[in-house]
């Protein structure tokens, strides 16, 4: 059960706090400003009952104070402390502005709360080799490694075949590839780029114990192997991406008849649902947000 009541702002704690895109913010803060808070922020009561912890809306709160607001209207729902962490790592995750590694540390995060790889990649929405290859790199301090990850230069696979070789067995490796021709030039290249950073600089900003030791060597198989599993992925996500554009344009076009229907929009206006989001009324092409 929840309600949505009015709280006072100052009596609520962050409980996972994250940085987020000046830009975006400013947008927030804007539409509020002109047309108001259209979702409540979600909290829970903390032990003591005097104070609540937000699980989601950190945005929308922060805009509100910029507004010079100081109460905000919030659902409170029923939940451990462990749930609500959960709820917010999971909310972190679906928005499109994650830095780098910001994704690492929520996966990291639910590590150390005690979740299997299986369990992270249910709640996340990423593949169980995914989450296997993010972890591996973790405990490995492989921030370097990490960052070209997310940030599409390496594919994870590699990274991890990186990882756990000497550099003479990567640089091998790399140039057996690249004369049998098995992987793009400038993969080679930028691999090549990311392991001398990580020779000269480090693997990261931080300093994580090594938590096991190699036990084979990596080979040019072996990351024309990982290469190829990441093209396999990457073709998936083309094949749902294209099956969502599909369905997305079924919709719109059954929406578009309902709407030209007038006893359809009298109907909706009746039941007090006469606006449209403007992403789909901007597909539809109808002025504003009215149907």
């Amino acid at each position: 059960m929840s309600e949505i009541v009015m709280i006072p702002i100052a009596s609520i704690e962050v409980l996972n706090p994250r940085a987020r895109n000046r830009k975006i913010f400013d947008e927030l803060v804007e539409n509020i400003r002109r047309v108001g808070l259209k979702r409540p922020v979600t909290v829970r009561r903390s032990a003591d009952g005097t104070r609540y912890e937000l699980i989601c809306g950190q945005g929308r709160m922060e805009a509100l104070l910029k507004l010079d607001q100081t109460e905000i209207p919030a659902m409170i729902i029923e939940a451990t402390r462990d749930e609500c962490f959960v709820m917010s790592l999971v909310e972190n995750l679906a928005r499109r502005n994650l830095t780098s590694l910001e994704l690492i540390r929520e996966v990291g995060s639910l590590r150390e709360r005690g979740y299997s790889n299986a369990e992270i990649a249910e709640k996340i929405g990423f593949s169980t080799e995914y989450v296997y290859s993010i972890n591996a790199l973790l405990e490995k301090g492989e921030e370097r490694l990490l960052d070209a990850v997310e940030r599409g230069i390496v594919p994870h696979t590699i990274a991890a075949e990186i990882a756990r070789a000497t550099d003479a067995e990567v640089q091998k490796a790399l140039t057996e590839a690249y004369e049998a021709g098995e992987l793009p030039g400038d993969q080679i290249l930028a691999i090549r780029r990311i392991v001398d950073d990580r020779n000269a600089l480090g693997k990261g900003i931080r300093s994580i114990r090594v938590g096991s030791k190699r036990t084979q060597p990596t080979t040019a198989a072996a990351l024309v192997r990982a290469y190829q599993k990441e093209v396999e992925r990457q073709k998936m996500l083309v094949k749902k991406a294209h099956l969502t554009q599909g369905r997305l344009t079924f919709i719109v076009g059954a929406m578009g008849k309902l709407l030209a229907e007038d006893h359809f929009v009298q109907l909706l206006r009746a039941e007090g649902l006469a606006t449209l989001p403007q992403p789909i009324a901007a597909r539809l092409g109808v002025e504003g947000a009215q149907p």
